[in-house]
């Protein structure tokens, strides 16, 4: 059987899925390609969902059984060889959970992130020093001081993301809870307003208050977040979260109803150039 890992590279899901329409392609089913590899059929699904690694000499002996012309298979292979190697991420073994992998994952590869925040700033806008006292706060359980500074560089570690020369599209709507909540004295909630109006300057990226006086909204559930890719084998998909784990959800109707809601919620919420006053003047406050 396939080797298992904790969570799969976006490189592992796009090849995946390119299996899956190769096999289709030649009009073969997963029983099949199974008796090629002298596997059972659930070993190949579990290939073409991403949730094992690809081994080579199964890819190769697919790609042949598929009539997949040698120049491309080769091309495959190698893709196949990159997206078996482990994400920086994964330095962080120690405490990123297995259903949080995923997310570090996609967000690195995505072309646009879209998120909903109705508590915290979100991780990717954070200060160290905001981080830290969310962290300390209890959001991850009982935790002692070594470990909520793993966390810490871990968060750090994921912004340099936006700072990439070709960095995603970040799109933010926070509740105006946000900037109310205090996580700690007024010196990080100073310098965490700071960063945030450094970063609503930025071409890349739009941050958007939802206002207490705008009233309910659909998506006062929970948060989530969309990504989009540049793949065209990667469909949207969007992250939720619950206290003890997350899902992804990629089916069309699921992530229509999600990209409805941030489209109601981006429409009814304070403009990027208001979401600015309203930033300046709780800067001003604190």
């Amino acid at each position: 059987m396939s080797e298992r890992r904790p969570a799969p590279t976006v490189g592992q899901v796009v090849l995946g899925k390119r299996l899956q329409e190769l096999r289709e392609a030649s009009g073969l089913g997963r029983e099949e390609a199974a008796r090629a590899l002298r596997v059972t059929a659930a070993t190949v699904r579990r290939m073409e969902t991403a949730e094992v690694a690809l081994k080579i000499p199964y890819v190769q002996v697919l790609l042949e059984t598929y009539g997949v012309p040698e120049d491309e298979a080769e091309a495959f292979v190698s893709l196949a060889e990159e997206a078996n190697q482990p994400g920086w991420w994964q330095r962080y073994h120690d405490v990123l959970p297995d259903w949080f992998s995923l997310y570090v994952s996609l967000e690195g590869a995505a072309r646009i992130v879209r998120s909903y925040e109705p508590h915290f700033v979100p991780g990717l806008l954070q200060t160290e020093a905001y981080a830290r006292a969310v962290l300390r706060a209890g959001t991850i359980g009982q935790t002692g001081p070594e470990t909520i500074e793993r966390h810490v560089s871990l968060r750090m570690e994921r912004q340099r993301l936006l700072e990439r020369q070709d960095p995603p599209h970040l799109w933010v709507i926070m509740d105006e809870t946000v900037l109310l909540r205090p996580v700690s004295d007024g010196e990080v909630m100073r310098e965490q307003l700071d960063k945030l109006l450094e970063f609503a300057e930025r071409d890349r990226v739009t941050l958007q208050i939802a206002e207490f006086a705008s009233g309910p909204h659909p998506g006062t559930y929970a948060p989530f977040t969309l990504f989009r890719f540049a793949e065209p084998e990667l469909p949207d998909m969007v992250y939720t979260e619950y206290l003890s784990g997350a899902l992804y959800l990629d089916s069309r109707k699921e992530v229509a109803a999600h990209l409805e809601v941030l489209d109601h919620m981006s429409t009814a919420a304070a403009s990027a150039e208001r979401t600015k006053k309203i930033l300046g003047e709780r800067r001003e406050d604190c």
